[in-house]
C-alpha cells in the first residue's frame, strides 16, 4: 500500500504554550496602536468637541472650509451663525469649527 499510518507523536500540554506565544505579537501590536493612534484621537475628538459647546457669541472662529469670522448669533445646538465681513452673514454647523481664535468674555450676571 502506498499509505502509510499516522501516528499520534507529542504530548498535549505544549501546544497551549505554543499558541500563548503566537498570539502575542498580535497582542502587543494591538497595544501599541491603541496608545500610539486610538487613544490620542479619542482626546482629540473629545477636546474639539467641548471646544464646539462652549462657543458663544463674539467668537471669533475659523471654519473646516477655512472661513474666519465672528460669531453673530448661536442659532441652536447644531448651528451657529457667523459674520465674515461687514453685512454678510453664513449659517453653518458647529461641528465645521476648526479653531477658535479668541475667546469673549463671559456675561457676569449683577445678582
Amino acid at each position: 500500500m502506498l499509505i502509510s499510518p499516522a501516528y499520534a507523536q507529542g504530548v498535549g500540554g505544549a501546544g497551549t504554550q505554543e499558541m500563548l506565544m503566537s498570539i502575542l505579537p498580535f497582542v502587543l501590536i494591538f497595544v501599541i496602536m491603541y496608545f500610539l493612534i486610538i487613544r490620542p484621537q479619542r482626546q482629540r475628538m473629545k477636546q474639539h468637541q467641548e471646544m464646539v459647546a462652549n462657543l458663544r457669541r463674539g467668537d471669533t472662529v475659523v471654519t473646516a472650509g477655512g472661513l474666519i469670522g465672528k460669531i453673530s448669533k448661536v442659532v441652536d445646538e447644531t448651528e451657529v451663525q457667523i459674520e465674515v465681513a461687514e453685512g454678510m452673514k453664513v449659517r453653518t454647523v458647529r461641528s465645521m469649527i476648526q479653531e477658535v481664535r479668541s475667546k469673549t468674555e463671559p456675561v457676569k450676571d449683577n445678582g
